[in-house]
C-alpha cells in the first residue's frame, strides 16, 4: 500500500501558487483588505443567494460601524453545469467588483481545488473559507475571529480558527440513520488514527486563517476533494502553525453534494494517502516565498 501510495501520488498544480506579474490579485502581495472569504461553489444557484445575502448584509454593516474595515467575497464557480456564475455575479453588480469578485473554472476541480484558486487570489489580511449553502450563520465569524485573536502571539504571523460542530454531535446522531452513524464515527476514527487529533471537527466549512498561515498551507495542499480539510490541518500541525477550535451555529440545508458512501469511501482512502504519501516522502512541506 505505501508503494502504491507513493507511485500514484501527483505533484500538486504550481500554477496557482507561482510568483504572478501583472494587476490580477496573488497571495504573494501584500494585503489590501481587512477580509477575504472565498466561497466554493458547485451547481449552487438556489442556495447561493440566501448566502450572500446573509453575508453581505453583515460585512455591509460591519464596514458601516468602522470604515476602516474592508472586505471581499470571492464567489469560485467550480465548474458547474447550473446558472451559479449568473447568479454570483449579479453580486457583482449590485455590490461593485472590487466587493464581489467571480472567478470561474472550466472544470470541476472539486471544493478544495476551488478554495484553493479563490486564496491564491485574496487580497485579504485575513481569509475566511465559507460554504455556499450558508449551513453555519455569518456572524458566528466573531467567534472565529476571538478564536484566533486567543492564539496570539502568532508565530511568523501564522494562525487558523477553525469553527466547529463537534457540540452539536448528540443532537446530530439522533437524526442519522445507523449506517450514517457509523460511517461518521469511522471517518472520525481515521482522521484521529491517521492525520489530525487535536481539533474534533475537522470538515466544518467555516475557517478563518491568517494570510501566512494560507500562503504556507494553500502551497502544500494536494488533496482537491471532500478530504482537503483534514490534509490543511495536517499540514498546519506539521508546520506548528496553531489551531483553534470553536463552536459556532450550524443548521443542515437541504442539497448536499456528498454522496453518503461514496464520497465517505473516498475520503478514507485520501486519509490513508495523506499520512503515507507524507511518510514515505512523495509530497513534502516546503516554505513558499515569492521573491
Amino acid at each position: 500500500i505505501c508503494a502504491i501510495a507513493h507511485v500514484t501520488a501527483k505533484t500538486m498544480p504550481h500554477e496557482d501558487g507561482e510568483c504572478r506579474k501583472g494587476s490580477a490579485p496573488n497571495i504573494h502581495d501584500p494585503a489590501t483588505r481587512e477580509l477575504s472569504v472565498v466561497v466554493p461553489s458547485y451547481n449552487e444557484e438556489n442556495r447561493l443567494p440566501l448566502m450572500m445575502d446573509e453575508a453581505l448584509d453583515y460585512l455591509e454593516k460591519r464596514q458601516k460601524k468602522d470604515p476602516s474595515f474592508t472586505y471581499e467575497v470571492i464567489v469560485v464557480n467550480d465548474g458547474s453545469k447550473d446558472q451559479t456564475a449568473k447568479v454570483a455575479k449579479e453580486y457583482c453588480k449590485k455590490y461593485g467588483s472590487d466587493k464581489v469578485r467571480v472567478i470561474s473554472l472550466e472544470k470541476n476541480r472539486g471544493k478544495g481545488g476551488a478554495v484553493r484558486t479563490g486564496v491564491f487570489s485574496s487580497r485579504g489580511k485575513k481569509i475566511l473559507m465559507a460554504d455556499a449553502d450558508g449551513a453555519t450563520k455569518f456572524a458566528d465569524i466573531e467567534k472565529v475571529e476571538e478564536g484566533l485573536k486567543n492564539l496570539h502571539p502568532w508565530p511568523k504571523g501564522m494562525a487558523i480558527s477553525c469553527g466547529s460542530r463537534a457540540h452539536l454531535e448528540k443532537d446530530s446522531i439522533a437524526k442519522r440513520s445507523y449506517f450514517r452513524t457509523l460511517l461518521m464515527y469511522g471517518f472520525h476514527f481515521l482522521v484521529w488514527f491517521l492525520c489530525v487529533k487535536e481539533i474534533r471537527d475537522t470538515q466544518c466549512g467555516f475557517k478563518l486563517l491568517t494570510r501566512e498561515a494560507a500562503l504556507q498551507t494553500f502551497s502544500n495542499l494536494h488533496i482537491e476533494r471532500w478530504a482537503f480539510d483534514v490534509e490543511l490541518l495536517y499540514i498546519a500541525q506539521r508546520l506548528k502553525i496553531p489551531i483553534a477550535e470553536v463552536a459556532v451555529n450550524w443548521t443542515e440545508i437541504e442539497g448536499s453534494k456528498l454522496v453518503p458512501f461514496w464520497s465517505w469511501l473516498q475520503m478514507g482512502r485520501d486519509l490513508l494517502f495523506i499520512r503515507l504519501r507524507y511518510m514515505t516522502g512523495a509530497w513534502k512541506l516546503e516554505a513558499k516565498k515569492c521573491n
